[in-house]
Protein backbone atom coordinates (compact mmCIF):
# COMPACT_ATOMS: atom_id res chain seq x y z
CA UNK A 1 0.00 0.00 0.00
CA UNK A 2 1.39 3.31 -0.59
CA UNK A 3 -0.02 5.12 2.16
CA UNK A 4 1.48 8.41 1.12
CA UNK A 5 -0.50 8.30 -2.47
CA UNK A 6 -3.61 7.11 -0.88
CA UNK A 7 -3.46 10.22 1.49
CA UNK A 8 -2.97 13.09 -0.63
CA UNK A 9 -5.57 11.52 -2.92
CA UNK A 10 -7.89 11.04 -0.02
CA UNK A 11 -7.86 14.77 0.75
CA UNK A 12 -7.68 16.02 -2.72
CA UNK A 13 -11.04 13.83 -3.33
CA UNK A 14 -12.65 15.71 -0.16
CA UNK A 15 -11.85 19.01 -1.46
CA UNK A 16 -13.19 17.98 -4.99
CA UNK A 17 -16.23 16.44 -3.66
CA UNK A 18 -17.40 19.73 -1.45
CA UNK A 19 -20.94 20.53 -0.98
CA UNK A 20 -21.93 23.54 -0.67
CA UNK A 21 -25.33 25.06 0.20
CA UNK A 22 -27.76 28.14 1.35
CA UNK A 23 -29.74 28.46 4.53
CA UNK A 24 -32.61 26.88 2.19
CA UNK A 25 -30.56 24.01 1.72
CA UNK A 26 -30.33 25.27 -2.46
CA UNK A 27 -26.93 23.15 -3.56
CA UNK A 28 -24.67 25.81 -5.02
CA UNK A 29 -21.17 25.42 -7.30
CA UNK A 30 -18.14 26.26 -4.99
CA UNK A 31 -17.45 28.46 -7.30
CA UNK A 32 -20.57 30.07 -6.69
CA UNK A 33 -20.37 29.74 -3.24
CA UNK A 34 -16.54 30.79 -2.66
CA UNK A 35 -17.90 34.20 -4.78
CA UNK A 36 -20.77 35.26 -2.77
CA UNK A 37 -18.33 34.36 0.31
CA UNK A 38 -16.22 36.75 -1.03
CA UNK A 39 -19.01 39.52 -1.59
CA UNK A 40 -20.00 38.82 1.99
CA UNK A 41 -16.39 39.50 3.36
CA UNK A 42 -16.86 42.72 0.72
CA UNK A 43 -19.76 44.06 2.54
CA UNK A 44 -18.57 43.87 5.96
CA UNK A 45 -15.87 46.08 4.93
CA UNK A 46 -17.76 48.22 3.31
CA UNK A 47 -20.30 48.58 6.52
CA UNK A 48 -17.14 48.78 8.87
CA UNK A 49 -18.50 44.76 10.63
CA UNK A 50 -16.47 42.73 10.94
CA UNK A 51 -15.59 38.81 10.76
CA UNK A 52 -15.49 36.43 13.38
CA UNK A 53 -13.90 33.21 13.47
CA UNK A 54 -15.10 30.40 15.99
CA UNK A 55 -13.97 27.06 16.37
CA UNK A 56 -12.83 24.23 19.20
CA UNK A 57 -9.12 22.57 18.91
CA UNK A 58 -7.34 22.53 15.65
CA UNK A 59 -10.24 24.90 14.14
CA UNK A 60 -9.49 27.11 17.10
CA UNK A 61 -5.90 27.01 15.50
CA UNK A 62 -7.61 27.66 12.13
CA UNK A 63 -9.59 30.46 13.59
CA UNK A 64 -6.62 32.11 14.74
CA UNK A 65 -4.44 31.97 11.63
CA UNK A 66 -7.53 33.14 9.36
CA UNK A 67 -8.85 35.96 11.82
CA UNK A 68 -4.90 37.04 11.36
CA UNK A 69 -4.42 37.14 7.81
CA UNK A 70 -7.92 38.74 6.82
CA UNK A 71 -6.48 41.75 9.15
CA UNK A 72 -3.17 42.17 7.89
CA UNK A 73 -3.73 41.24 4.48
CA UNK A 74 -7.24 40.68 3.70
CA UNK A 75 -8.25 44.43 4.65
CA UNK A 76 -11.43 43.15 6.45
CA UNK A 77 -11.32 43.64 10.52
CA UNK A 78 -11.58 40.46 11.57
CA UNK A 79 -10.75 38.68 15.22
CA UNK A 80 -11.32 34.96 16.76
CA UNK A 81 -11.57 34.08 20.72
CA UNK A 82 -7.92 33.46 20.92
CA UNK A 83 -7.54 34.82 24.75
CA UNK A 84 -6.87 31.41 27.22
CA UNK A 85 -8.26 34.14 30.27
CA UNK A 86 -11.31 34.80 28.18
CA UNK A 87 -11.91 31.49 26.92
CA UNK A 88 -11.67 30.31 30.42
CA UNK A 89 -13.47 33.06 32.79
CA UNK A 90 -16.63 32.50 30.36
CA UNK A 91 -16.39 28.92 30.50
CA UNK A 92 -15.79 28.60 34.76
CA UNK A 93 -18.39 31.52 34.99
CA UNK A 94 -21.29 30.34 32.37
CA UNK A 95 -20.26 26.95 30.95
CA UNK A 96 -17.81 25.92 28.15
CA UNK A 97 -20.90 25.27 25.41
CA UNK A 98 -21.63 28.89 26.23
CA UNK A 99 -18.13 30.56 25.61
CA UNK A 100 -18.65 31.56 21.99
CA UNK A 101 -22.30 32.56 22.98
CA UNK A 102 -21.37 35.25 25.53
CA UNK A 103 -18.25 36.67 23.03
CA UNK A 104 -20.54 37.22 20.40
CA UNK A 105 -22.94 38.89 22.90
CA UNK A 106 -19.93 40.93 24.01
CA UNK A 107 -18.70 42.00 20.91
CA UNK A 108 -20.34 41.68 17.97
CA UNK A 109 -23.52 43.34 16.06
CA UNK A 110 -25.42 42.78 12.66
CA UNK A 111 -23.24 44.07 10.70
CA UNK A 112 -20.73 41.00 11.61
CA UNK A 113 -20.45 38.03 9.86
CA UNK A 114 -19.60 34.76 11.90
CA UNK A 115 -17.77 31.87 10.39
CA UNK A 116 -18.10 29.15 12.69
CA UNK A 117 -15.47 26.03 11.69
CA UNK A 118 -16.41 22.70 13.24
CA UNK A 119 -15.23 19.11 11.69
CA UNK A 120 -17.80 17.25 13.29
CA UNK A 121 -20.66 19.96 12.69
CA UNK A 122 -22.10 19.44 16.17
CA UNK A 123 -20.13 20.89 18.96
CA UNK A 124 -22.98 22.56 21.32
CA UNK A 125 -20.81 25.83 21.77
CA UNK A 126 -20.66 26.12 17.84
CA UNK A 127 -23.92 25.51 17.63
CA UNK A 128 -25.52 27.20 20.18
CA UNK A 129 -23.56 30.80 19.07
CA UNK A 130 -24.76 29.95 15.31
CA UNK A 131 -27.91 30.13 16.97
CA UNK A 132 -27.81 33.39 18.53
CA UNK A 133 -25.72 34.93 15.24
CA UNK A 134 -28.47 34.28 13.22
CA UNK A 135 -31.27 35.84 15.79
CA UNK A 136 -29.50 38.79 15.45
CA UNK A 137 -29.22 39.03 12.31
CA UNK A 138 -25.73 38.55 11.90
CA UNK A 139 -24.63 36.38 8.44
CA UNK A 140 -23.38 32.53 9.32
CA UNK A 141 -20.85 30.94 7.08
CA UNK A 142 -20.08 26.95 8.53
CA UNK A 143 -17.36 25.00 7.18
CA UNK A 144 -18.12 21.42 8.66
CA UNK A 145 -17.29 17.77 7.90
CA UNK A 146 -17.88 13.93 8.78
CA UNK A 147 -21.52 13.09 9.04
CA UNK A 148 -23.84 14.41 6.64
CA UNK A 149 -26.48 15.50 8.62
CA UNK A 150 -24.36 17.14 11.13
CA UNK A 151 -26.73 20.27 13.00
CA UNK A 152 -24.57 23.15 11.93
CA UNK A 153 -24.13 22.26 7.77
CA UNK A 154 -28.06 23.35 7.70
CA UNK A 155 -27.58 26.30 9.68
CA UNK A 156 -25.42 28.97 8.13
CA UNK A 157 -26.26 31.53 5.50
CA UNK A 158 -24.05 29.85 2.91
CA UNK A 159 -22.59 25.89 4.03
CA UNK A 160 -18.93 24.19 3.56
CA UNK A 161 -18.90 20.59 3.88
CA UNK A 162 -16.14 18.03 3.23
CA UNK A 163 -17.86 14.60 2.87
CA UNK A 164 -14.75 12.52 4.77
CA UNK A 165 -14.55 10.64 7.20
CA UNK A 166 -11.90 11.13 9.64
CA UNK A 167 -10.78 14.51 11.49
CA UNK A 168 -7.45 14.90 9.44
CA UNK A 169 -8.90 14.93 6.29
CA UNK A 170 -11.56 17.09 7.31
CA UNK A 171 -9.14 19.60 8.83
CA UNK A 172 -6.62 19.87 6.24
CA UNK A 173 -9.78 20.61 3.77
CA UNK A 174 -11.04 23.11 5.63
CA UNK A 175 -7.47 25.04 5.75
CA UNK A 176 -7.22 24.74 2.39
CA UNK A 177 -10.48 26.07 1.68
CA UNK A 178 -9.57 28.61 4.06
CA UNK A 179 -6.87 30.09 2.36
CA UNK A 180 -8.72 29.58 -0.95
CA UNK A 181 -11.29 32.17 0.43
CA UNK A 182 -9.21 34.64 1.01
CA UNK A 183 -7.10 34.43 -1.52
CA UNK A 184 -9.40 34.75 -4.11
CA UNK A 185 -11.00 37.85 -2.18
CA UNK A 186 -7.81 39.00 -2.65
CA UNK A 187 -7.20 37.80 -6.60
CA UNK A 188 -4.08 35.62 -5.63
CA UNK A 189 -3.47 33.38 -8.65
CA UNK A 190 -0.55 31.15 -7.32
CA UNK A 191 -0.91 29.00 -11.12
CA UNK A 192 -0.47 32.60 -12.75
CA UNK A 193 2.53 34.06 -11.53
CA UNK A 194 6.04 34.46 -11.96
CA UNK A 195 7.40 36.10 -8.62
CA UNK A 196 6.97 34.97 -5.09
CA UNK A 197 5.02 36.82 -2.57
CA UNK A 198 7.03 39.01 -0.05
CA UNK A 199 5.22 39.62 2.70
CA UNK A 200 7.58 41.80 4.72
CA UNK A 201 7.35 44.34 1.46
CA UNK A 202 5.54 47.32 2.41
CA UNK A 203 2.88 46.81 -0.28
CA UNK A 204 1.96 43.13 0.19
CA UNK A 205 2.09 41.71 -3.40
CA UNK A 206 -0.80 39.49 -3.86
Amino acid sequence: MNYFKNYTNSIHHSISSIEVSDFSDTCLSPQTGFEKLCEYSSLVKSINGQQIFIGNGASSSFSQHMALDWSKNGGVRSSSLDSACMITALSNDLAFEDCYLEFIKIFCGNNDLLVAISSSGNSKNIIKAIEYARSISMKVVTFTGLKEKNEARTLGDLNFYIPAKTYGIVECAHQVLLHLWIDMHMGVQEWNRDIYQDMNEENFQV
